[in-house]
């Protein structure tokens, strides 16, 4: 008689806490030097896209925070009841992300300011295009295979900086180049667009999936 998986070993589960973990603190390092550069580098240029960016990078340091802290504990059970304030902070952070971006993005294109070229923006932004994809899809593998929706709805907000990482790129080499100052704030609407549906997931606590005996079903949330 075949015996179904309910899903990881309690061995398994503390490895993947433990990958988790790792995925989280290098996240909140690399932002924060992305934060202490785009925003120096913003000011320095009086770019509205860099510093948006910058404090981007600062809202994801607090994301991946709630999600160290819930796994910094060693219990499974504790982890899972810290599942919903985490839920509930990378929610927040997605919404506050959304709003910031939408009203930079339309002082932008009502002509207030204009940003000048920064080679030290371009360096950064291309920095986090090329890394951020990679902490993003190994901490939602983990997430999904453990079962925790802050973790996956983490992972999310780390790939949606790396969007708006390629949207900040885009537009600083067009405004560089040929001075076409639109070009971000427009695209950094559809950003804003999708960092309020991510938000709502997260609140709603949806988007993980984890291991069940039926297969891959998505893990329900103590958030409701």
């Amino acid at each position: 008689m075949t015996t179904l998986s309910l899903g990881p070993s309690p061995a398994r589960r503390d490895a993947l806490a433990r990958r988790i973990r790792l995925l989280v603190a290098a996240t909140i390092a690399y932002n924060v030097i992305e934060a202490v550069v785009a925003l120096t580098a913003g000011t320095l240029a009086s770019s509205s896209a860099l510093i948006g960016f910058g404090l981007d990078s600062v809202i994801e340091v607090s994301s991946a925070a709630a999600v160290a802290w819930q796994f910094s504990a060693r219990e499974h059970t504790v982890r899972e009841a810290r599942e919903r304030t985490a839920l509930r902070i990378i929610a927040v952070s997605f919404l506050a992300l959304a709003a910031y971006v939408a009203v930079d993005a339309v002082r932008a294109l009502a002509g207030t300011g204009e940003a000048e070229p920064s080679p030290l923006g371009i360096v950064i932004a291309a920095l986090s295009l090329a890394i951020m994809p990679f902490l993003s899809a190994a901490q939602r593998r983990a997430g999904r295979e453990i079962g925790s929706a802050s973790a996956v709805a983490d992972s999310k907000q780390t790939l949606l900086c790396t969007y708006l990482s390629a949207v900040l790129l885009v537009g600083l080499i067009l405004n560089a180049a040929f001075g076409w100052s639109w070009a971000d704030p427009v695209a950094a609407l559809a950003i804003a667009g999708v960092a309020v549906k991510e938000g709502r997931e997260a609140w709603r606590g949806k988007g993980c999936c984890a291991p069940t005996a039926q297969g891959q079903a998505c893990a329900k949330s103590p958030v409701r």
